[in-house]
Parts: structure tokens; C-alpha cells; sequence
């Protein structure tokens, strides 16, 4: 069955045509979460609450590309997750916490294999939002500049700007971030 026929399943109320398009796009969606900053002991609320919306909304959901509507689903259920619970100051707190009190690895340590891609991660997580989701989209999503544009409602060259931005800035986290840590050593 092909992603339209499981559309239209799931918003005549079929639970298994819903159930297919969550296991199709569960993983999709942990992924981009994550990216987005949500934390790994956190992912899998923000994951369900994807999926809560997206079975609340699906009988209303009438455009051509699934794909770019359940990543503004999941870019929304990110932004709000932390917004509404007040868990920001909490994420920052358990940051420190984890990073130089815990003697076993954390979850975050067993999912970097190596050492520049928790450095990738971190300095791409202290770029704004607004450079750091479009850079996520284009390059760990495959997603295209216009796909973007419609998933944050911008223009097409508004996008390919933001992602210029994004690398451009994403250099400069990364060379401070190199260039510190060899200065401190």
C-alpha cells in the first residue's frame, strides 16, 4: 500500500493504516527531535506527542507532501515540549549534572561514536533556531529548499540564505569550539 492509500486508511479511522504510517515515520521523527535539541531521555514523549497530534489532525491534513507536514508537527511538538513543561532550565541543569557528576556514560555518550560528532551536535545546538533548523532539514533530512521553505512558511531564497548563514556560523561555532579546547589544554 502505497503512503497516499495509508492516508486516506487512517483518516477513514483505520488504526493498522495508522499504525503503518507510525512505524514508517517513527524513526524520522525521533531523529529530527533529537537534531532539533530535544534530549534523548526526552525523545520519546516528544515522539508520542508527534503522533497524539498527528492522529488528532490527520482527518484535516489535505496537502501534497506528508513528509513536509510531519515535520512541521514534530518542529512544533519540539518547540512546545520544552516551552510548555518549563524544561529548558531542567535540560540545561541535567547538562552540567550529567557532563561532570556522572562516573557511567550517559545515553548521550553511547549515541556519539566519535568525539566530532558530539561536537557537531553541540555547536549546532547553540545555533539559533532559526539557522539551525533549516541546516538540520537540508542536510541530516535530505529535505529540499522548497520543502523547507514550506515546512517554516518562508521563501525559497529566504531558506538557501538561512542555510548559508547556518554554515557560515556553524564554521565559527566550530573552530571557537576546537580553538578553545586546544587553548585550555
Amino acid at each position: 500500500m502505497d503512503e497516499s492509500e495509508l492516508i486516506a486508511k487512517a483518516q477513514e479511522g483505520d488504526q493498522a493504516a495508522y499504525g503503518e504510517l507510525m512505524t514508517k515515520y517513527y524513526r524520522t521523527v525521533e531523529k529530527f527531535a533529537f537534531q532539533c535539541g530535544v534530549r534523548l531521555d526526552d525523545i520519546g514523549d516528544v515522539t508520542q506527542e508527534v503522533f497524539i497530534k498527528l492522529y488528532r489532525f490527520l482527518p484535516q491534513f489535505n496537502q501534497q507532501r506528508f513528509t513536509t507536514w510531519l515535520y512541521k508537527i514534530t518542529l512544533n511538538a519540539t518547540r512546545d515540549y520544552y516551552r510548555k513543561e518549563g524544561r529548558e532550565k531542567l535540560k540545561r541543569e541535567r547538562f552540567v549534572i550529567n557532563r561532570f557528576d556522572s562516573s557511567e556514560p550517559s545515553a548521550e555518550d553511547q549515541v556519539f561514536l566519535f568525539e566530532e560528532d558530539r561536537e557537531l551536535h553541540e555547536a549546532m545546538i547553540r545555533l539559533d533556531e532559526k539557522y539551525r533548523i533549516p541546516l538540520i532539514l537540508f542536510y541530516f533530512q535530505d529535505i529540499s529548499y522548497q520543502q523547507i521553505a514550506d515546512i517554516l512558511n518562508m521563501t525559497m531564497p529566504a531558506v538557501k540564505t538561512r542555510i548559508f548563514r547556518a554554515k557560515e556560523l556553524l564554521k565559527k561555532e566550530i573552530s571557537l569550539q576546537s580553538g578553545g579546547a586546544s587553548n585550555g589544554q
